[in-house]
């Protein structure tokens, strides 16, 4: 590239570009504007409509280059998924879910400034519309049995079976067998925001020398304002993992590992990364999760004053709205604490389950919501929630009331068969998930596998909650749960037989 004109003048200079050919093209740059203009159509080859149009390109320093005649970019034929994915973020969506930063609106400012605030609007989950790269497999795989969650990850490969229990009991139980355990671990809070009593339980199994390990997947904004929950790491916890995108402003897939204890060694945690991590690091993630803790720390203590006030200001208008029911501490009254931020909601009463709610909100309000199931919607309210994503929240949730044709509720048949349908715990497990992965298997159909050992994780998504995992036995109750899921709109993932 060649400049001519005044080198001098901070306004304007002209600059050439040459073609391929070697044909001059004159173009402008403003260099104030920090504006740079290039000729999209010199390498399409096609510089005489350039001449006639006088179509070109800026460099904006925020988003990147945008084309100003730009009807032949979107003629262009995207792939697939860039196209899903272009078409996703073009939405004007009220987002009620993960990650943070809600298409850019809380996108950290000094990680903008660098990438601009694109990469953030379409960093986005899968959305229906993107579907899951795993045919779908669901982003947080989760063992619920009455009320309890804990994490199913590498069990398959080293087989070690967590087990849904209350930590005193366990420790009394081993200490009859002349053990004890290697370590605690605790998920908290839920998906839907129910806090565990960490420092209780912290105190209980240091008193045995017991680490406890936390996943705080969904509490990396605990501890940042006074009506919010405190923190793992605050209650004593030794080992607590975040996954910092979903409340805060990271890009998706960063994440923390905390270490605060005297029990366990950081060059054994260091030894551990080193096996399981990549040894090609994305530092445009690492970066992402530098400037979501600047962002934390530029505005300690207030930085939640705007969205903790209008998820308290929705959920008030919420208990108003008939027919919805309000997930709140009622529902758990021995949890320390809830995630205020996490609003579940239901309208059962409707005689709507929460994937035919869903859809209503999705489809006449624009309302993402970040999990459904059959019962309830939970919505997760953060930086970049705005009043007007809540006030369709609320349109959205009087329509359903207003306009529900069953106003009297489910009946008393199908709310026991709701009940009766709900998470339980009369599960047999015979084999350890490993030896069931690795085991010589054979498919069967739906129909015929009551009574086997089952070889797959079955999972109705959403809300991605393991119903049947490798090495326990399938039962009657369990196949009635997955076809009532699957009629309420869930799909299956896991399972061979795929007719169901």
């Amino acid at each position: 590239m060649e400049l001519t004109g005044d080198s001098h003048s901070p306004q304007h200079q002209e600059a050439v570009f040459r073609s391929h050919s070697g044909e001059d093209l004159e173009v402008s740059i403003t260099v104030e504007g920090l504006i740079l203009t290039l000729v999209e159509d010199v390498a399409l080859g096609n510089k005489k409509e350039h001449k006639e149009h006088g179509g070109s390109l800026e460099l904006n320093p925020t988003d990147g280059l945008v084309d100003r005649d730009s009807q032949k970019l979107n003629e262009c034929r995207l792939p697939p998924l860039v196209s899903a994915l272009k078409a996703s973020a073009e939405e004007n969506a009220a987002s009620f879910h993960f990650p943070g930063q809600n298409r850019g609106q809380a996108a950290p400012s000094s990680l903008t400034r660098l990438i601009g605030a694109r990469p953030f609007l379409h960093d986005l989950p899968e959305l229906p519309e993107l579907d899951n790269p795993f045919a779908p497999l669901p982003r947080d795989l989760f063992w619920k049995r009455k009320n309890r969650q804990l994490s199913f990850s590498g069990h398959q490969r080293h087989g070690f079976l967590l087990v849904a229990v209350h930590v005193e009991e366990a420790i009394k139980e081993l200490e009859t067998e002349g053990l004890k355990p290697a370590a605690v671990f605790v998920v908290s809070p839920s998906y839907h925001g129910v806090c565990s009593g960490i420092g209780a339980i912290s105190e209980l199994c240091h008193k045995n020398d017991i680490p406890v390990i936390v996943d705080e997947a969904h509490g990396a904004h605990f501890g940042f304002h006074d009506h919010l929950p405190a923190s793992a790491l605050a209650q004593a916890a030794d080992i607590v993992v975040q996954s910092t995108h979903k409340v805060l402003c990271s890009l998706t897939q960063s994440s923390m590992l905390h270490l605060s204890s005297n029990l366990i060694h950081r060059e054994r945690i260091c030894r551990c990364l080193q096996m399981l991590q990549s040894s090609s690091p994305s530092y445009l993630l690492l970066a992402s999760l530098d400037a979501a803790t600047a962002q934390l720390s530029d505005s300690k203590g207030t930085i939640f004053n705007e969205a903790i006030e209008l998820a308290v200001e929705t959920r008030r208008v919420i208990k108003h709205i008939h027919g919805i029911s309000l997930f709140d501490t009622a529902n758990f009254p021995s949890s320390p604490a809830i995630d205020p931020l996490r609003i579940t909601v239901g309208a059962r009463e409707l005689g709507l389950s929460g994937f035919e709610a869903d859809d209503i909100l999705c489809r006449d309000f624009g309302v993402a919501s970040e999990l459904v199931g059959t019962p309830s919607i939970t919505l997760a309210f953060n930086l970049g929630t705005k009043r007007e994503h809540a006030s369709r929240l609320l349109s959205g949730l009087e329509y359903l009331s207003e306009t529900s044709p069953h106003t009297n509720g489910l009946s008393a048949e199908k709310e026991a068969n709701a009940t009766a349908l709900a998470p339980f715990d009369d599960f047999n497990v015979v084999l350890s998930p490993r030896d069931a992965f690795f085991a010589r298997n054979r498919k069967v159909s739906f129909e015929d596998n009551l009574g086997k050992i089952c070889g797959e994780l079955i999972c109705p998504y959403p809300p991605g909650i393991p119903v049947v995992i490798p090495g326990e036995v399938v039962t009657e109750r369990a196949l009635k749960y997955l076809l009532h899921v699957k009629s309420k709109g869930a799909t299956i993932s896991g399972a061979a037989d795929r007719r169901k």
